[in-house]
Formats: structure tokens, sequence, C-alpha cells
């Protein structure tokens, strides 16, 4: 496992405030996307499909219950979201978000929702194309979606450093570190969430055997 530490592992899933959350999905993934063009969906898809792959997510057409549980929206504004039909419905107090994600000039932002077991039943993915994210290759800014929407991890977590790494030839591939954490995030001995720091040294146990 390339320089990673417990401690580390610890980090990727300790919260701004202190607490430790790890969720995986319980259910296969069933996205939409949402303001890109034709060309670019078979990118997104691709990078989902490839991180679905490495975790041992299926994927599906349509949820049961929600239809579309990943729901990816791509936009220029935050004030955007307040036009989409029903969305408010299903982010609770939108107007609210918008306006604190305007004010900080933040350009993504992800609200999960757990059933009844913690697993992640739907996630809401929004990306503000500002100068710095429609700089970025298709490729990586779907690849990066993708990771940040597989698992719920730490708020703090790629604030530092991008879960991503770049080949010779340009190609974005996961830093083989997360990849080994996100496969071992789903190892099915492991529970579907966690909220005891302990969890982390089982997650570094198994990524560190590769």
């Amino acid at each position: 496992m390339t320089a990673m530490t417990p401690d580390d592992v610890t980090r990727l899933f300790t919260r701004s405030d202190g607490s430790y959350l790890c969720a995986r999905w319980g259910r296969p993934l069933a996205p939409i996307v949402f303001g890109v063009e034709d060309a670019t969906l078979p990118t997104i898809k691709g990078a989902l499909e490839a991180v679905a792959q490495l975790a041992g997510l299926e994927m599906a057409e349509t949820d049961p219950e929600l239809g579309a549980n990943l729901m990816m929206f791509f936009f220029r504004g935050w004030e955007e979201l307040l036009a989409v039909p029903d969305l408010d419905r299903l982010v609770p107090d939108l107007a609210a978000l918008v306006a604190r994600l305007s004010e900080t000039g933040a350009n993504q932002y992800r609200v999960f929702r757990f059933d009844a077991g913690g697993a992640i039943r739907a996630c809401f993915a929004f990306v503000r194309m500002d100068a710095a994210m429609a700089d970025l290759p298709a490729e990586v800014l779907a690849l990066g979606q993708a990771v940040q929407a597989a698992l719920l991890w730490s708020d703090t977590a790629f604030a530092a450093e991008s879960p991503l790494a770049l080949l010779p030839d340009g190609r974005p591939v996961l830093r083989p570190e997360i990849a080994l954490v996100l496969r071992a995030a789903y190892d099915p001995v492991l529970p579907a969430a966690a909220q005891d720091p302990a969890h982390a040294l089982r997650l570094f146990a198994r990524a560190a055997r590769g």
C-alpha cells in the first residue's frame, strides 16, 4: 500500500467536526446526469463503471425505489439549482444550501441519503463549472466525481490532494492507495456503515493485503 498508514486511512473518513463515518452503497448504482453535452455522457458513464467494477458494486438502469439514485448535476451557477423542478423535495433546505455554497464560492458538493442500516441509498452530486473545473479534462472531472460518490469520504479527505493520479500518457487513474481503500470498504465482511474509528484499522489491514 503506497505510503499510507492507519492514521492516513482514519483521516479519509474523519469529518471536520471530528466524527468518524464511513458508508458504502447498499444497492446498485442507477445514475442520471444533467447539464452536460451528449458527447460527454459516455465519459461519465465509463468513469462510474470503472469505479463500480473496482468496488464490486453493481450498476443498474433504474432503482426500484427512486428511479435514479445517483443524480449528477453540472451547471454554471448555484442559483440554477433553484429552477430544477422538485429538487427542493429531494434536497431539504435547498435554498439555504444554495445561498451557503454561493457565499463560500464552492465548486462541488454532495448530498447523501442513507437506508435504515446506514448504507448509502442515494447521492446528489453538484458540480459548478467554474474556471478550475472547466479547465479539467472531461476524464479527470468524471473520474474524480465518480470516486467521491462511491463512498462517504470525509468532507476534508481530498482537500489537500486529489484522489487521482495521471499516467505518463495523461490518462487519469485512482491513486493506488485510494483504489485499495475503496475496494477494502466494499469487502462484504465489513459493515456497510461504521462510526467507530477502529473500522479504519480493518480497512487498512485489508487494503494493505492488496
